[in-house]
């Protein structure tokens, strides 16, 4: 089994989901006593929200490398970065590192193309809704993204900042949610991803008519197939 390197604490809530998601997704595959052998760096979710709200990119850049390269050092086989908004660092980990990074946009392409689906709605924070990063792999899977209005990507935002990393749920923000993908149903979407790892705590699967696709799972998923991949290729 290869070692998983976690970059969390953004939230800490959605690292814990991804924790939780991996060894339950080990067990069921081996059985037994078996859990996953991984390595978690956390970092001061305050202290990257400050950055993001400043714009400054080239600092995060130096952060992320940065809890990527501990990763390295302490033996992990992988990266995987517990959040969807940070991957807009992805480049310059990649760049730093040499074990590989498993990018949850292509995950989720691969997700997409395995259910069939070729046009589909993003949401998640401003920055994964309104910067190419995201929609761009995607696209290159020849999948069509559309996004909500800017009213709803800042309602979106909102309640993402100020209410679920901070571990708050609130009827009233799911019922918000609904409606906005309500919206983008009309609009011809054929699925939502939840492109951002806090969303699964406000809107699962049956709460809305189209297929949910949401990438924490998604990512942990893939994690774990990468984790096991010798295992799997010698049963």
């Amino acid at each position: 089994m290869k070692t998983i390197g976690l970059i969390g604490g953004m939230s800490w809530e959605s690292s814990a989901i991804y924790y939780e998601l991996i060894n339950k997704q080990v067990k069921e595959r081996l059985g037994g006593f078996h859990s996953a052998k991984c390595i978690l760096i956390s970092v001061d979710f305050a202290e990257i929200e400050k950055l993001q709200r400043n714009d400054d990119w080239a600092q995060l850049n130096t952060l992320m490398a940065q809890a990527a390269k501990q990763l390295e050092a302490a033996g992990a086989d992988l990266i995987v970065l517990c959040t969807n908004t940070m991957h807009l660092c992805s480049e310059e980990i990649s760049k730093q590192t040499t074990i590989p990074f498993l990018h949850i946009a292509e995950a989720t392409s691969t997700k997409i193309k395995s259910v069939g689906l070729k046009k589909v709605a993003l949401l998640g924070t401003k920055f994964t809704m309104e910067k190419e990063f995201y929609k761009k792999t995607l696209n290159n899977h020849d999948i069509e993204v559309i996004i909500p209005d800017e009213k709803d990507r800042d309602i979106i935002h909102s309640i993402i900042y100020k209410e679920l990393v901070l571990g708050t749920i609130l009827e009233t923000s799911k019922e918000e949610l609904k409606r906005i993908i309500k919206n983008l149903e009309i609009q011809g979407a054929q699925g939502i991803i939840l492109g951002c790892t806090e969303l699964p705590m406000l809107i699962k699967s049956g709460d809305v008519d189209l297929p949910i696709l949401d990438t924490t799972t998604i990512h942990a998923e893939s994690a774990v197939v990468q984790a096991l991949k010798e295992e799997d290729n010698a049963s």
